[in-house]
């Protein structure tokens, strides 16, 4: 991605937040105000890390909101049985992995289109929750140290500024930004979504880059599920409805391309502050939550199209 347009689209957030600043200062200048949007915004924002790397494989994922919440309701599983925080913080990630694993194997091997076989996966993922839950709620489930992810920062450590989970999120998204930029892995991700046959002539394996790119990106979607769970402390098999399309949104109004082989990790983690900070502006100055919609889908429109137009200039030159 182009250092201007990530530029832009950070000078697009700090232009919003000040907007909603000046609209309403008593309540969005506060320092507690970063740590609630950054609360807000770390599922999407983790998912967001590696929803990036598949669009910049030129590929997509509409089942990330579903292993959220099957990495939900297997987390409160675990946890009801072993009361065990560590075993379930890795049998989320482990589930989102293993989830991550199918999408890629079966995109790479059949030889059939991202959306058609994500979709398909969305259904079964979704079912798997909903029968490992009983068709309920896992509830009950013991008090463990997984809260602190998410919840707010007690008054002796205000000076951390974000939560835990904030942190946690910063630093994974430094290492996929520094392994996009310095890796070959990174650059083969690039190479593929910007060409997939010239890549193959380049003698790149495909199949194994797209598989771990999955993979890849279902370990940060089970690592969201894990701060779903951390936040409401039970494993909802309806949680994450609609997160994969926050996913890609948070991708493309970051300046990633949905033709694959353009995109910012950096750029999507603002492209997720872009949302919660409309969202919260607009509940604080009492937007309702129909208006919200409309500005959030018309600024995803905005960003397509800004990145159709790009694309266009590029090729007539």
């Amino acid at each position: 991605m182009k250092r201007a347009n990530l530029i832009g689209v950070i000078g697009a957030w700090i232009v919003i937040y000040a907007i909603f600043s000046f609209l309403s200062p008593n309540s969005f200048l506060r320092v507690d105000n970063i740590e609630l949007m950054m609360r807000q915004s770390i599922i999407v924002g983790l998912g967001a890390i590696g929803m990036c790397y598949i669009i910049l494989s030129g590929g997509i994922d509409l089942s990330a909101g579903s292993v959220v919440a099957l990495s939900t309701v297997v987390a409160a599983t675990v946890m009801k049985s072993t009361t065990n925080p560590i075993f379930a913080l890795l049998a989320a990630i482990g589930t989102g992995t293993a989830c991550g694993f199918m999408n890629g194997t079966l995109t790479a091997k059949l030889r059939t289109g991202p959306f058609i076989v994500t979709l398909a996966t969305m259904l079964v993922f979704r079912g798997l929750a909903t029968g490992l839950a009983h068709e309920t709620t896992v509830s009950g489930v013991p008090d463990s140290w997984l809260r602190i992810f998410t919840m707010s920062l007690p008054a002796d450590q205000k000076w951390l500024l974000l939560p835990k989970g904030g942190w946690l999120w910063l630093v994974f998204l430094a290492l996929a930004a520094l392994a996009l930029k310095y890796t070959a892995f990174g650059r083969n991700v690039v190479a593929i979504g910007s060409n997939e046959n010239t890549a193959k002539l380049c003698g790149i394996p495909v199949d194994r880059v797209k598989i771990a790119v999955y993979t890849m990106a279902g370990a940060f979607v089970g690592l969201a599920g894990v701060m779903d769970f951390s936040r409401t402390t039970i494993g909802d098999p309806t949680a994450a409805t609609g997160k994969e399309l926050e996913m890609i949104a948070a991708v493309v109004i970051g300046g990633g391309s949905l033709s694959g082989g353009e995109g910012s990790v950096v750029g999507a983690a603002f492209g997720a502050l872009i949302m919660t900070t409309i969202n919260m502006g607009c509940t604080r100055i009492g937007v309702p939550n129909w208006v919200q919609q409309i500005l959030t889908g018309l600024i995803i429109v905005s960003a397509v199209a800004i990145d159709k137009w790009r694309l266009s200039r590029q090729a007539a030159r």
